[in-house]
């Protein structure tokens, strides 16, 4: 029977839980309890009942009722050695801190029970030695002033964990609501066990024959989780499960469904060491050195139809400003027809060509020279004004960036559903503005796959979302739709990309590349690019910038007559070029 389970989602979720050891025949445990935070509130919910009958009403209750919804569960089955079987002896146990409700619950038994001073603010309710450990530790998150889990020093927390560890077996999970810390038993008697979960994924529901929790049973979302549990527990729907030992000693933090932090036991010197996951410090670029690079765009298009009369539209000049200088540009056409140049309303270069004459092939070759001065994107002073979510614009800058705001037309509860993920991003960053969109772009790297011929020109954000796979220009929508939910501008960017020889990115330098570009206050237009989880810098050259992709597409046209049978090759070649004084 597992003794613990505790899970961590991004955004929530309404899981159904069937507590099968209550079914008649079956043994039922000394007691069991489930707590929750309903709609995300520091307030939480505990459903508890010791010595169950079978067929319980109340167990029926978490398996059928749609209102158990929360990012956050911690559930308990007890055998009980310390105290009776009564319902302040049945975990998980709950106090109040800092405007908020703990959660712990306990797996294992100390071979004696911490005593707690009859001055302390926190003291047992009832006679087990897990509410005593519940209260030793809220006594001291007391004593130094930490009242959430993500404002207390992670070794000492650890330390303490240690030493209580010594008492006896004690493997627990701990929640304000926001963070979940769990630590496994250095003495290996209680295990724990972990499994992220990473979407996407039809259905999802484990379980063995004592409890069965299924996570899709009223509707699927993609969302990645952190499952702990003190047994393996088998996947019944959905993907095969994948637990792992949580090492001896060993103590991690997770928040909306990423492990923010893992502290391993001490070491033979008696020293601890933090791992930081990937997910708690995404990349922040470093310093780069200003780069010269060559660009040769040739794009063919072919008929079996002759093209009788068109129009096209080339966006194939880059950009030039103080962080990217155009030096040499040329653009040759193979069919001739009447030609202007203009500068649309975003400020990019467009050249139309007008042909009268018909046509069965079209060749269009740009050949640029640029260098390129975004060499540090976050060197600008903090941001003290509006630098955490949510934003708030004065009327004339909303209605200058109004193009930038506005998400994608799609149905409410798609966008309701992707407002819902882009806030898992902003909670899990304490709401801090460029902690959320450096987050947002290294998890769009990392948990999306990059799958050419996966989507067309119509797959929309939402659909990228939940396959889970995609190309730059569906990460860019991903991520501007995104954006644009937290009310953050964000505008589609295209251009090229410099891999360097023989990288295993070359495809997207063998085509135009997409990106994004976000608005931040008093600094201004900032590149995201979510396809390599990294902001723009030397590497990355722009050309055109919009809306969406139809603002800034490199060529674009109308065919009034003829036209059938067309083909398209698009080939781009981008060299780094020698710097003054290299060879």
């Amino acid at each position: 029977m597992p003794n613990l389970i505790a899970m961590s989602f991004e955004g929530e979720l309404a899981p159904s839980f069937e507590l099968r050891c209550l079914k008649p025949g079956r043994t039922p445990p000394d007691g069991w309890g489930i707590g929750f935070y309903p709609g995300g509130e520091p307030s939480a919910s505990v459903l508890k009942e010791p010595a169950p009958p079978h067929g319980s009403i109340r167990s029926q209750l978490v398996d059928a009722w749609e209102h158990l919804a929360s990012s956050i569960f911690v559930m308990h089955m007890r055998r009980a050695r310390w105290g009776s079987m009564s319902d302040a002896n049945t975990q998980p146990f709950c106090r109040s801190w800092g405007r908020r409700d703990w959660l712990m619950a306990h797996s294992g038994s100390l071979a004696r029970k911490l005593e707690i001073p009859q001055d302390a603010l926190f003291e047992p309710v009832g006679s087990t030695d897990s509410e005593a450990i519940f209260c030793a530790l809220l006594n001291r998150f007391h004593a130094h002033g930490w009242k959430r889990l993500r404002d207390a020093d992670l070794l000492t927390v650890h330390d303490w964990l240690h030493q209580l560890n010594e008492l006896g077996d004690m493997s627990l999970v701990m929640t304000d609501g926001g963070d979940v810390l769990v630590y496994a038993d250095k003495h290996r008697e209680s295990q724990l066990y972990t499994w992220r979960v990473l979407p996407p994924y039809d259905s999802l529901a484990v379980g063995n024959n004592d409890l069965m929790a299924d996570f899709s049973r009223r509707g699927v979302k993609s969302r990645k989780g952190v499952i702990v549990c003190s047994e393996k527990l088998k996947a019944e729907q959905g993907p095969e499960s994948q637990w792992k030992p949580l090492a001896p000693g060993r103590m991690m933090l997770i928040r909306q469904g990423a492990i923010r932090a893992e502290i391993q036991a001490p070491d033979g010197a008696g020293r601890d060491r933090v791992v930081v996951n990937s997910h708690a410090a995404p990349r922040r670029p470093s310093t780069m050195r200003p780069k010269t690079l060559s660009v040769v765009h040739r794009t063919v298009y072919k008929y079996e139809e002759p093209v009788q009369r068109s129009r096209h539209k080339f966006r194939l000049r880059p950009l030039h400003d103080p962080l990217q200088n155009l030096l040499q540009h040329s653009l040759s056409l193979s069919t001739p027809g009447q030609t202007t140049e203009f500068q649309d309303v975003f400020g990019n270069h467009v050249h139309r060509l007008h042909v009268e004459e018909p046509f069965s092939e079209m060749v269009i070759e740009a050949k640029s020279r640029v260098r390129v001065l975004d060499t540090d994107p976050l060197n600008f002073n903090p941001l003290h004004v509006r630098s955490t979510i949510p934003l708030v614009w004065m009327p004339w800058q909303r209605h200058m960036l109004q193009p930038y705001l506005l998400p994608p037309e799609l149905p409410e509860t798609e966008l309701a559903e992707l407002t819902e993920y882009a806030m898992s991003f902003v909670e899990r960053n304490s709401y801090d503005l460029l902690d959320t969109l450096l987050d947002m772009n290294d998890s769009i790297f990392k948990e999306y796959k990059y799958s050419q011929g996966s989507t067309n020109l119509y797959t929309t954000p939402f659909d990228v979302y939940v396959n889970r796979r995609g190309v730059c220009q569906d990460f860019a929508n991903l991520f501007i739709c995104l954006a644009r939910l937290l009310s953050v501008p964000a505008r589609y960017v295209c251009g090229y990309i410099y891999v360097g020889p023989r990288n295993e990115n070359q495809v997207q330098s063998e085509a135009s590349h997409a990106w994004v570009q976000v608005y931040l206050p008093e600094a201004g237009w900032k590149g995201f690019d979510p396809t390599n989880g990294c902001m723009t810098q030397t590497d990355h050259i722009r050309v055109a910038v919009g809306r969406n992709y139809v603002d800034a597409t490199p060529t674009s046209g109308t065919i009034y007559q003829g036209g059938k049978g067309e083909s398209l090759s698009v080939d781009v070649r981008v060299e780094a070029l020698p710097e003054a004084g290299e060879t």
